[in-house]
């Protein structure tokens, strides 16, 4: 449990495209594990039940549009609680593989570790059970990509359950990688001399519908996001000399 007055600076944001089979249980474990802190569900444009069923069960919903991708869905959600003042964001996933009872951990953790950005790692304590072989294969990819850019070791690059203070909230709800971020805000927060720190939590597989990550867009995804750290840099370079 967190303290009411704690509570009041947290937001949970839940990114959710056409989730109608999972997002009514994640909404309904994190309102168990956190019945004060406010949930808002990022409808990406589903066709499905998606912002019917988020609000069935209790949550708030900002509804897209259009289909903006995963890194405009989570810029929407950060935009949204940096101008509602909140000091606070963890992002969970809709498909109930993160475990809300890991929540306060991460909150704490970001609360008093003086970091912008707190990370929940699938594979600080090892290699997580439900992970697919092509998904650890890029994870071990990038972890060896992102060593000497960083200047310290990420375990689960990849992560989707990440907190971020208002400091980081200031800079992404002005600036976000749109398609599959996670890496490259790592990038964004070393250039901004920003630290992140890693804790360990709990996954488990889908409760319901099926990934969309297939072997065709795995290889796609690591050419994008090999290409969007590299302009990250650059423009990072670029500005540091015209100074």
């Amino acid at each position: 449990m967190i303290p009411k007055e704690q509570a009041d600076s947290l937001l949970i944001i839940v990114p959710a495209y056409n989730e109608q089979a999972t997002l009514t249980g994640v909404i309904r474990e994190v309102k168990q594990v956190l019945p004060d802190v406010s949930v808002v569900v990022i409808d990406d444009g589903s066709a499905d039940a998606t912002a019917t069923l988020a609000r069935d069960a209790g949550a708030r919903v900002l509804s897209l549009p259009y289909h903006l991708g995963l890194g405009g869905a989570v810029q929407a959600g950060y935009k949204l609680a940096y101008e509602l003042g909140y000091q606070y964001v963890i992002r969970i996933d809709g498909d109930g593989q993160h475990d809300a009872r890991d929540i306060p951990v991460l909150f704490e953790t970001l609360r008093t570790s003086g970091c912008q950005m707190v990370i929940g790692s699938r594979f600080l304590d090892g290699d997580a059970h439900h992970t697919s072989f092509m998904r650890k294969t890029g994870v071990r990819f990038f972890r060896a990509v992102l060593r000497p850019i960083l200047g310290k070791s990420v375990r689960d690059p990849t992560s989707g359950f990440v907190g971020v203070n208002r400091e980081a909230l200031q800079v992404f709800s002005k600036s976000f990688p749109l398609e599959y971020p996670e890496i490259e805000a790592l990038v964004v927060l070393q250039r901004r001399a920003f630290r992140f720190v890693e804790t360990p939590v709990r996954v488990r597989p889908r409760m319901g519908g099926r990934s969309s990550i297939t072997a065709v867009k795995s290889v796609y995804y690591i050419v994008h996001v090999l290409l969007g750290v590299l302009v990250n840099i650059l423009k990072f370079e670029r500005r540091r000399w015209r100074r």
